[in-house]
């Protein structure tokens, strides 16, 4: 198996990673205190990246982005990873989605999209609602040409930093094995729409300056021209599209990883007690080793499902698979770290303590550990047709 980067993928990590040590970590701390991204400062960052050809880099050619293959993307999610989500999702890469534009939705919402003059925000889960994405609630009725939606969202990640939002509403109904459940359509919806509000949702422990919204839709007209995709084949929208989400998750859970233990080695091989740095002590050394070994699992998990993505062969396993050990595992080195810097580690004069707090979310979001576990297990049983 032949495991070496190429030439340009080593570049494509030398030029990301620079450009988070340079033009994102140095406002990290202030991010993090001030709980917001100053509207200035997110300005300068975005257009960095554009300058940089960062910008969109998940997006074909032919669109405007970089078109990178799943492998290279994979290495840009994991070294920005390795900073403040919230400053990273400046150097935005458009939801995947939007690729099943067409015709007008393309000037209006793709194209604007990569270009980064306007911004999106992905509308799925609800108050009752949020692993069982076909039990929602919010619908969008039929009514003339169009359709009017009403309902609510919550947990939307940036929806207040957002022009637009790919939301997914019940359009129907249909009769499974397990009862009745929404069929299932994609829009665009534009967020400074009549009858559209969004408001901050609660404080986070997770990812400060990153903040999850609410969203209210009353009586939202909604012309045909604003559905995406066919109408009931939203879920099928999300199966075709939307896995790459839970490669991102994983794979910036690895560069945080990354970045945990450059930390907490430095920390055991500079600090002394009784006369010795700390990492000579078995009770440092062997967790050190520990924390080393489920990083390079993790990453070679998530690498594994990106190749196979590259190959057309990658299933839901694969990734469920990456997003569950890699997020599993960034929670065990971080609170790993967090023991090894012992009292200082749960200072805010250092930034160990934000990695731990920022790693709980992994686990939930784009789908919890519980999920991953049922697709892999579901994928063992089902050929034994169990």
């Amino acid at each position: 198996m032949h495991f070496a980067l190429t030439d340009e993928q080593r570049m494509i990590v030398d030029t990301v990673r620079r450009f988070v040590t340079t033009e994102l970590d140095p406002h990290a701390d202030e991010v993090e205190q001030k709980d917001e991204v100053p509207p200035e400062l997110a300005r300068r960052i975005r257009e960095k990246a554009l300058d940089a050809g960062l910008y969109a880099a998940n997006m074909p050619v032919e669109l405007g982005g970089a078109g990178l293959d799943a492998v290279s993307m994979t290495l840009v999610e994991r070294e920005l990873g390795a900073t403040s989500y919230a400053l990273q999702m400046l150097v935005a890469r458009p939801s995947n989605i939007l690729q099943a534009c067409r015709g007008e939705q393309r000037e209006r919402y793709l194209l604007p999209a990569v270009r980064g003059e306007r911004h999106d925000c992905l509308a799925m889960t609800e108050p009752g609602a949020g692993s069982d994405v076909r039990g929602m609630t919010t619908r969008a009725e039929r009514s003339g040409d169009g359709y009017v939606l009403n309902g609510t969202k919550h947990f939307i990640s940036h929806a207040d930093a957002a022009d637009f939002a790919v939301l997914f509403a019940a359009t129907g109904t249909e009769q499974t094995a397990r009862g009745t459940k929404s069929l299932i359509t994609a829009f665009l919806v534009d967020l400074d729409a009549p009858g559209v509000e969004v408001r901050r949702g609660s404080s986070c422990v997770s990812h400060r300056g990153y903040h999850q919204c609410e969203l209210s839709f009353t009586d939202v007209r909604l012309p045909e021209t604003q559905r995406l995709g066919e109408e009931g084949k939203g879920f099928e929208l999300m199966g075709e599209w939307l896995g790459a989400s839970r490669l991102s998750v994983a794979a910036t859970s690895v560069g945080r990883a990354r970045r945990v233990l450059e930390m907490t080695t430095r920390w055991a091989a500079e600090r002394e007690q009784f006369g010795q740095p700390i990492g000579r002590f078995q009770g440092v050394g062997f967790p050190l080793a520990d924390m080393a070994t489920e990083l390079e699992a993790a990453e070679l998990l998530t690498l594994r499902a990106a190749w196979k993505q590259d190959q057309g062969t990658m299933t839901d396993r694969d990734v469920a698979m990456a997003k569950l050990y890699a997020t599993e595992a960034l929670a065990r080195i971080t609170d790993r770290a967090v023991q090894i810097f012992g009292g200082m580690g749960l200072m805010a004069e250092l930034p160990v303590e934000r990695y731990w707090r920022d790693a709980r979310v992994e686990r939930i979001w784009d789908g919890t550990s519980e999920i991953q576990r049922h697709i892999i297990s579901r994928s063992l049983l089902r050929p034994l047709g169990s």
